[in-house]
């Protein structure tokens, strides 16, 4: 993710990059047997996990939308732009994808910054795009005047329940009373994790110890944990990505701090062993919208599938990279068209869509009603804790 005081320059150039494309509105009324959808994704950079783990989803999904096919058979193809994990690269991915490739929408991108960024491409042209997994609020709404972003919606649910969640189950489920607070600052993500998370810890009648700052792709984090040590929290919230959260908690162990240590759906890796080491996990948990455990038969169809597949189980960005396919074939098949806008005037009205995730509906944010998990590590594993509904 691009450091934040690089965002105003991007969304700069955004505003320049759709003024040109106003007017061309993607692709048009689809004439042949193919309708193209977009996929902007962390395909490599320091997210690339996210990116890889959304495609396979999509690319599943298109199994089972193809089957059938849309519009009377017609297939629906997916044409993936590498983000590179930059919110730079996104809005150049976003821009080709509609220009170039002519998709009637886009999956992507799963980094809030990134999708912030590239919005402005989207919403000129008027094609939808779908986050998987960018939780912050001005994702689908703009923070200037308070406008949901017509073209923008997510999959996933946003920050200020994320954060709820996480201070909820620290402060009453595991009865923790001092929490100490990593961000990384040159994320949307993280800061705005860390605003929600500490508001409703304190509204417990809990205390924040320690606020300490560090940088994406830092790798020495033990000054700092050394500092977070000496004041004795009974917890860490690092809600960042899998990274450098990986890095934080290997070395937290290192220097003997054995505290709960605890974040958000950005953990959601399966590199996150590998970084941290399997042991080191034992003690910390985070918040996700999806388990590959959920027993509804829709779930155990996909993950027995994407363990054929992909031989590995599915994680959070692959199932709700998989929905948003679902919800955008669902649109097509809705208005019965292939025509960016009206795709998104259906989209914004599917209610009770069934995914693995669970049921899809939008509120008049974009923003999908959703229940969230907590996801415990043993010896590596992540293993279901708890679900908590909104």
């Amino acid at each position: 993710m691009k450091r934040v005081n690089k965002l105003l320059s991007v969304l700069t150039a955004g505003v320049l990059f759709a003024g040109a494309l106003a007017g061309c509105g993607g692709s048009k009324e689809a004439k042949s047997d193919v309708i193209k959808i977009g996929g902007n994704l962390e395909m490599t950079g320091g997210s690339a996990s996210f990116g890889i783990s959304s495609k396979n989803g999509i690319e599943l999904a298109l199994k089972t939308v193809n089957q059938k096919g849309v519009l009377g058979g017609k297939k629906v193809e997916l044409v993936v732009a590498d983000n590179k994990s930059e919110a730079s690269e996104a809005l150049n991915s976003m821009q080709k994808l509609i220009s170039q490739d002519k998709v009637v929408a886009v999956i992507g991108p799963n980094l809030s910054s990134a999708a912030i960024a590239s919005s402005a491409i989207n919403n000129a042209a008027k094609v939808t795009a779908i986050t998987p997994m960018g939780t912050n609020p001005d994702v689908t709404v703009n923070p200037e005047n308070g406008k949901t972003r017509e073209y923008n919606f997510r999959a996933c649910f946003i920050d200020p329940f994320q954060g709820t969640v996480m201070a909820n189950f620290a402060a009453k489920e595991m009865g923790f009373k001092r929490a100490a607070i990593m961000i990384d600052n040159t994320s949307d993500y993280s800061k705005g994790l860390a605003t929600f998370f500490k508001e409703n810890f304190l509204k417990n009648g809990c205390e924040v110890v320690a606020e300490e700052a560090y940088l994406q792709k830092d790798t020495d984090f033990k000054s700092t944990l050394t500092k977070i040590k000496a004041v004795n929290p009974d917890f860490i919230y690092v809600p960042g990505y899998y990274q450098e959260v990986g890095l934080i908690i290997k070395q937290a162990r290192e220097i003997g701090l054995e505290v709960a240590i605890a974040g958000g759906d950005g953990w959601d890796s399966a590199k996150l062993p590998e970084i941290a080491g399997k042991e080191a996990l034992n003690g910390t948990f985070f918040s996700s919208l999806y388990s590959p455990d959920d027993t509804s038969e829709l779930n155990k169809n996909f993950v027995a599938e994407y363990q054929k597949t992909y031989n590995a189980k599915p994680d959070v960005f692959a199932a709700l990279a998989h929905d948003a396919t679902l919800v955008i074939a669902k649109g097509i098949e809705d208005s019965q068209s292939a025509e960016p806008a009206k795709v998104a005037a259906a989209i914004a009205k599917v209610k009770d869509l069934n995914g693995v995730s669970g049921a899809i509906a939008f509120d008049d944010k974009h923003n999908p009603i959703k229940s969230a998990v907590i996801i415990e590590h043993i010896d590596g594993k992540q293993t279901f804790k708890t679900k908590i509904n909104p």
